[in-house]
């Protein structure tokens, strides 16, 4: 029998291992929105770096363009020109020595044809069409003139090509093939169906197409990339090389079956391509001469590394991994490059199944999900401040209970979460099973801490998204000062209603969403009026709660809203200003709202302003750098949500 033995995986990372972790992707992002970032940059962001900073897409976007640069250095592209003029010149050569040793009238009346040649190469060429060649050298080294190009150029759209088509019979051949190819792309671009065509066709002619294509679709693109490859190295060429060119690439294919399928096939792939750049120009740079194959193959390959550079970049709107031609990447880039892709494709895909992000109009952008993960890291980065005892030693250990202790238990439902009271919970068990060691536990001992309900809060946090917060370095420490702040009432103050107010030349409110994607307003303003208006507004619709308002700014306000609705924006502050944004100051105090203020920065006008608002209130200033802004705002919250007897105590 055959025994199969099991033991640790010794040869590396273990090959079940995901190559991506899914958190940690997350968690990346979330530090890039926790430091100022856009939400879209920082999820752009992980897919261009890579995870941990490696396989990503810009990485390889920066090896295509080095393969690009090292292709653009390959040769000149005049090569097929100049190698038809170097053939000439040796084929004239040879004729001249032949004739030099005979003397009679046929010989000189040759001698006159060679010395009246025209100048141009493809005119010389034309007209010793009919040339009766004395030398043998001579006349094979002309024939390589054409028959060398028709072979080149031919064997440039159809790899597969393995014979000359020097014989006539083998020329038939390519032509009907393209002739049954043009009815095959005919019947495409109609929209027909051409499953069965297709195969039909790679049976008779699968030879000349060595990739096997799988569908038209395929051989389309391939194809046409080459085609097109040939069509940008004639609008490469100067006007008189691509004269030249031309005029030599006619009188190859000639005038019959083979030239003029091999027009029509141009003709339909530029209608079903028409996006490969079949009329780009290249300024190639280099010391040899590339033949007509070899200078098409670079372009192609530029081509090719021009696409994958843009699939790479993802710019355009709505850009996906998934528009990156992982294929096009290994044979540019190798094996190692395209799983790179195939690990990022991945991990895009598994975000999305396992709902830490979804996908609209404008790309990626993070889930609920993922908003409360980034929330719960700002409030630990916070609470890891708090005990760190920057703020005073706060203790916050008790946050989110519900209220103080009467010095009751009761048993233990489902769905509480006031605090075991250890000591009875004992005593029931004991009481049940009798002394001894270990004390067993059943649900129906469990006894918990009774509380009075405690009154909830309205909260409105105002915070500033002027430029200023941007330039200032403050972005960042605001926007994971909100973000904690929304998480905490979301997890242990749920009967807290929270709105947080975001405010430059006017105000308006944020979702938690809208709060991680926000990016700064380029408009000059601090519309303070504005959001203390709409902080009244949230508190008003919760008449019942304790209500409380944040302003954390760096600026004295600038802009308020007039009589019509519009934003003004003047600077320095006009009375108007300050008139209307004390004046909603003065609304909330008689509505009994605790107002604090933290101010950033060392504004000597906003200094001014925030002292005689919070005289004016009863409120408090708090003065933090930016790094402790979040330990502010969070232990602020949590005693003024206690109501202003218990603030003023405290």
């Amino acid at each position: 029998m055959k025994r199969n033995r099991y033991g640790a995986w010794e040869g590396g990372p273990d090959p079940l291992a995901p190559p991506y972790d899914v958190r940690a992707a997350v968690d990346e992002v979330g530090a890039d929105v926790l430091e100022g970032g856009s939400l879209r940059d920082a999820l752009r962001n992980l897919l261009r770096r890579g995870l941990s900073g490696r396989g990503g897409l810009d990485d390889l976007q920066a090896r295509a363009r080095r393969m690009r640069r090292d292709a653009m250095r390959r040769g000149q592209l005049d090569g097929a020109v100049t190698r038809a003029q170097q053939l000439l010149d040796q084929a004239l050569a040879a004729e001249r020595d032949e004739l030099s040793g005979r003397d009679d009238e046929a010989a000189a009346f040759n001698s006159a044809i060679l010395d009246n040649l025209p100048r141009s190469t493809a005119r010389a060429v034309e007209e010793l069409r009919e040339y009766q060649w004395a030398s043998d050298e001579g006349r094979q080294l002309y024939q390589q003139i054409l028959d060398g190009l028709r072979d080149e150029v031919v064997e440039q759209r159809f790899r597969g090509l393995q014979q000359s088509l020097q014989d006539p019979a083998a020329q038939q051949a390519v032509a009907e093939m393209m002739r049954d190819l043009n009815a095959l792309l005919a019947r495409h671009a109609r929209g027909e169906d051409t499953t069965d065509q297709f195969a039909e066709f790679m049976r008779r002619h699968g030879d000349y197409f060595p990739e096997q294509p799988q569908s038209v679709d395929e051989l389309v693109d391939a194809l046409a990339r080459r085609a097109a490859a040939g069509e940008r190295l004639m609008r490469s060429l100067s006007p008189q090389q691509r004269e030249e060119l031309a005029s030599l690439m006619q009188q190859a294919l000639g005038n019959g079956d083979l030239a003029r399928e091999m027009g029509a096939l141009t003709d339909n792939l530029r209608a079903l391509r028409p996006d490969l750049g079949w009329d780009r120009r290249e300024r190639m740079r280099g010391e040899e001469p590339l033949g007509y194959g070899e200078a098409t193959g670079a372009l192609e390959e530029i081509g090719e590394l021009d696409d994958l550079i843009d699939q790479l970049g993802q710019e355009h709107p709505g850009a996906t991994l998934d528009d990156v031609d992982v294929e096009a990447v290994e044979r540019a880039l190798g094996r190692s490059a395209a799983d790179d892709v195939r690990r990022l494709q991945e991990l895009e895909r598994e975000m999305r199944r396992q709902g830490w992000v979804t996908r609209d109009a404008d790309g990626l952008t993070l889930s609920p999900k993922a908003l409360r993960r980034l929330g719960g890291t700002a409030l630990n980065r916070v609470f890891a401040d708090l005990a760190g005892g920057r703020r005073g030693q706060h203790d916050l250990r008790d946050a989110g209970a519900a209220g103080e202790v009467t010095g009751a238990s009761r048993p233990w439902e489902y769905g509480d979460e006031q605090p075991l009271d250890v000591v009875r919970t004992v005593t029931r068990a004991v009481a049940r099973r009798g002394a001894g060691v270990p004390v067993s536990l059943a649900v129906e001992d469990f006894e918990v801490v009774e509380t009075e309900r405690r009154a909830s809060a309205a909260v409105a946090l105002c915070v500033d998204l002027s430029f200023s917060m941007v330039s200032e370095g403050r972005w960042g420490p605001m926007k994971q000062t909100a973000l904690a702040l929304s998480h905490l009432v979301a997890t242990r103050f749920p009967q807290d209603a929270l709105q947080i107010i975001g405010f430059g030349r006017s105000a308006a409110p944020l979702s938690q969403a809208e709060l991680a994607a926000i990016e700064p307003d380029y408009e000059q303003g601090t519309n303070l009026h504005d959001a203390l208006r709409q902080a009244g507004r949230h508190l008003r619709k919760h008449p019942e709660a304790e209500p409380v308002v944040l302003v954390v700014t760096d600026g004295e306000p600038t802009a308020h809203v007039d009589e019509d609705g519009y934003p003004v924006f003047m600077w320095p502050p006009t009375r108007e200003t300050i008139t209307a944004t004390v004046q909603e100051v003065d609304r909330l105090t008689r509505y009994g709202a605790t107002l604090n203020l933290f101010m950033l920065g060392e504004d000597q006008g906003l200094r001014r302003f925030v002292d005689a608002v919070a005289q004016r209130s009863g409120g408090r200033v708090f003065t933090p750098s930016s790094g402790d802004l979040g330990a502010y705002v969070v232990s602020d919250y949590i005693r003024a949500r206690r109501g202003r007897r218990g603030s003023r105590a405290a």
